[in-house]
């Protein structure tokens, strides 16, 4: 369908059909999305029971004693959702006709179902889905491609313990445009010279660096000094995990339409005396930054001038990577 040359020197970028055919955005859907990881928040937060929405799926992630598994929200009698708020509790049960389902979610009970013939069976019990955990973050997938482990792989990961971090604030961006546009923007370090005046102040860019994996990717800004100002983990194909002296901020981005998203940012802090300082001091700024960008692109992209550009050798390895993972899911 698509096809990035695996040469950056000679590859060219996504044609920009990509970025505004709503086929290709459903499509993605099905074909990336489905088949890969998707953030589920941290077991240390998690109520017994928590609702979760993946690609518009409802799921219900259970947290008990023996870890957290993940299984369909939708009641297997007549499809009402099952928990619409995150609760405590030791059975699932449906508020719609009292059918009742363990925490593992095998079916335990429904009244009035007397005589019913092969009855339960298998079909009765809710659907487990693919569910994993690194360094204390929880992934789900409906159909994952791969392991975790080969999504995941960045030992910077597993370097925060689960009784780390805390949760200290979550907020939701709305952008007007193209989920990948702005996941290739975060991508390369190429723009902070020429959108982010107050961020290279602080990152060195001469020094900044790109390093490749399977399903994922990481950057790295030093200081002057040469210390690490922000490590930055991207995972194929919508989460970044960006590592300061203080702790995490997470950006989940969630696909809405082919010309808008929703981008969640989650603030994880281990140490409260460094919040405010370095690279990770002012996210609100530079998310509104990145955000003016990729919407100006959403507007360009659709010029009758535009089809496609050419990469950096130096700068857009990440872009190159991400570009062709697409491509490869798509085909």
């Amino acid at each position: 369908m698509f096809q990035v040359d695996p040469d950056i020197r000679k590859a060219k970028t996504l044609p920009s059909e990509f970025y505004t055919d709503e086929q290709f955005f459903a499509l993605s859907k099905e074909k990336i999305f489905a088949r890969t990881w998707q953030f589920a928040g941290r077991a240390a937060d998690l109520s017994t029971l928590t609702p979760l929405d993946l690609l518009g799926v409802p799921l219900l992630l259970v947290r008990n004693a023996g870890g957290v598994r993940c299984m369909s929200n939708v009641c297997t009698h007549r499809g009402k959702i099952l928990v619409e708020e995150a609760c405590d509790a030791n059975l699932i049960r449906c508020g719609y006709h009292g059918r009742r389902f363990s925490l593992e979610g095998k079916f335990l009970s429904m009244p009035e179902f007397e005589g019913v013939e092969d009855f339960p069976s298998d079909a009765d019990d809710l659907k487990s889905v693919a569910v994993g955990e690194v360094g204390g973050f929880g992934f789900v997938s409906l159909d994952p491609v791969a392991d975790l482990s080969e999504f995941v792989a960045d030992a910077a990961m597993a370097s925060f313990g689960s009784s780390e971090l805390k949760l200290s604030s979550t907020r939701e961006y709305r952008v007007k445009a193209h989920w990948a546009l702005y996941c290739e923007n975060y991508l390369e370090g190429f723009h902070i010279p020429f959108v982010h005046k107050s961020l290279n102040e602080i990152v060195d860019y001469g020094t900044y660096s790109t390093e490749l994996f399977r399903y994922s990717s990481t950057q790295t800004g030093y200081d002057a000094a040469g210390n690490v100002a922000g490590r930055y983990l991207f995972v194929f194909p919508n989460m970044m995990f960006n590592f300061y002296p203080w702790g995490v901020s997470v950006n989940f981005v969630r696909p809405v339409s082919e010309s808008e998203t929703v981008v969640e940012f989650l603030t994880y802090v281990s140490d409260e005396s460094l919040v405010g300082e370095g690279a990770g001091a002012d996210l609100h700024r530079v998310e509104m930054e990145d955000e003016a960008v990729v919407e100006s692109v959403q507007r360009g992209i659709r010029s009758r001038y535009y089809s496609h550009g050419r990469y950096s050798p130096t700068r857009e390895q990440g872009t190159h990577h991400f570009h062709r993972l697409i491509a490869e899911f798509l085909s």
